[in-house]
């Protein structure tokens, strides 16, 4: 590869805007979740994957039940996506996200479903 389509594909590789939102995992009988928003959803849930099939999530109790039931008992899904601003100047969406993040705490805790605890 010559330089400049190198340079070219590195410029490109900055300016992507990866989607950014709220994900769930949760276990396939639903009783209890985990929700996160991130900037980055697809590198936030390959991190949270990565993660747990390590044993390192922070989220001790979800930990402990992906340990006890594995992989196959649970599930991963996109809940929304937050669309970038027409301000091409904004990068920082932390407000956004958090306030994302809150509205589905509080639909999902109307709908009965309990949280992984962060310590045991």
């Amino acid at each position: 590869m010559d330089r400049a389509r190198r340079k070219e594909l590195i410029e490109a590789y900055k300016q992507r805007k990866p989607d950014m939102g709220i994900f769930i995992i949760r276990p396939r009988s639903g009783e209890k979740c985990h929700i996160q928003s991130a900037p980055d959803l697809k590198g936030a849930m390959n991190g949270a994957l990565a993660r747990l099939e390590g044993a390192m999530h922070p989220v001790k109790e979800l930990q402990q039940a992906w340990n006890e039931h594995g992989p196959e008992y649970f599930t991963m899904e996109v809940l929304e996506t937050l669309p970038y601003d027409g301000d091409e100047a904004k990068t920082d969406y932390t407000e956004e996200l958090t306030l994302l993040q809150m509205i589905w705490e509080e639909r999902l805790a109307g709908e009965g479903m309990a949280r992984y605890r962060k310590r045991i």
